[in-house]
C-alpha cells in the first residue's frame, strides 16, 4: 500500500505534462491531478472517451482477439478511460509520459496494448523500447495505428485532422521523412520478437472526402509475441 502510494504521489502527481500534448498546461495540470486523485469516479474522475477501441470490439471479439491476446494482467497505454479489457491496467497522461513508462516494472504485464498513441509521441523508438521492456517473456505487444492512407490521405505532414500527430504510418513501407513502416520499425527496434501479424482493418470504411475525416476501422493492427 505504502509503495503504490510512493509511486502515484513521485511518478504521477509530480510527473511532468508529456511534451506530446499541445493543449493548454493548465488545465492538463489540473485534470491530471483530478484523474489521478479521483481515477474512474463518475463526475469527479476520468470519463471514458470511447474511440478507436471502442470501434474494434465487435471484430476483435469475432475473431477471439481477447482470448488469444489480452489473458493476464494488461496494460492499456493511452486508454483514454476505455482500456481494451475492463482487468487491464490504464496508462494516460496523468500517470507520466508513455515513452518512459516510469514506475512500471520491468517484464511485469502479460499483454501491453496501445491505439492510436505512437503516432502523437515524438520517439517512436523510445516508447517501443519502454513498452518491450515491461512486458514478460511471452506476452504479447498490441498496436493499433492509423493508416496513413484511409486516416491522413496525404504523404506529408501536418495531419489534416490532428494536429498532436508526430508521424503517419504505414503497415511495411518506410517512406521517410514522415512516414514510418510499422514491421520495419519493430524490426529495428526490438529484439527477440515473432511478429504473430500486421494487417489493415477496415471494417465499415467509409472515404468521405479527402478534407473529411473517414468512417469505420481506418487502422493497422500489429500483435507481437516477446519471445522467451
Amino acid at each position: 500500500m505504502l509503495k503504490h502510494l510512493y509511486k502515484t504521489i513521485r511518478y504521477s502527481l509530480l510527473s511532468p505534462i508529456p511534451e506530446s500534448r499541445k493543449s493548454k498546461r493548465i488545465k492538463d495540470r489540473i485534470r491530471k491531478i483530478r484523474y489521478v486523485i479521483f481515477g474512474r469516479l463518475p463526475m469527479l474522475g476520468r470519463k471514458i472517451s470511447y474511440g478507436e477501441t471502442y470501434k474494434a470490439h465487435d471484430r476483435r471479439s469475432r475473431e477471439g482477439f481477447f482470448e488469444k491476446y489480452c489473458q493476464g494482467k494488461g496494460l492499456d497505454v493511452g486508454y483514454a478511460g476505455d482500456s481494451i479489457v475492463k482487468t487491464a491496467q490504464g496508462w494516460d497522461f496523468e500517470h507520466g509520459d508513455a515513452q518512459y513508462l516510469n514506475g512500471l516494472e520491468d517484464e511485469s504485464f502479460d499483454f501491453v496494448y496501445s491505439s492510436h498513441l505512437l503516432e502523437h509521441v515524438p520517439n517512436c523508438e523510445l516508447a517501443l523500447t519502454n513498452w518491450w521492456r515491461v512486458l514478460k517473456p511471452g506476452g504479447y505487444l498490441l498496436l493499433y495505428l492509423p493508416h496513413r492512407d484511409l486516416y491522413e490521405k496525404k504523404k506529408n505532414l501536418p495531419s489534416r485532422f490532428n494536429d498532436d500527430h508526430e508521424h503517419f504510418f504505414l503497415p511495411e513501407e518506410d517512406e521517410l521523412p514522415d512516414t514510418i513502416g510499422l514491421l520495419p520499425l519493430i524490426e529495428r527496434v526490438l529484439g527477440n520478437t515473432e511478429v504473430i501479424y500486421c494487417r489493415t482493418c477496415d471494417e465499415g470504411y467509409i472515404n468521405l472526402g479527402d478534407d473529411q475525416p473517414s468512417q469505420g476501422e481506418y487502422s493497422i493492427e500489429l500483435v507481437a509475441r516477446k519471445q522467451n
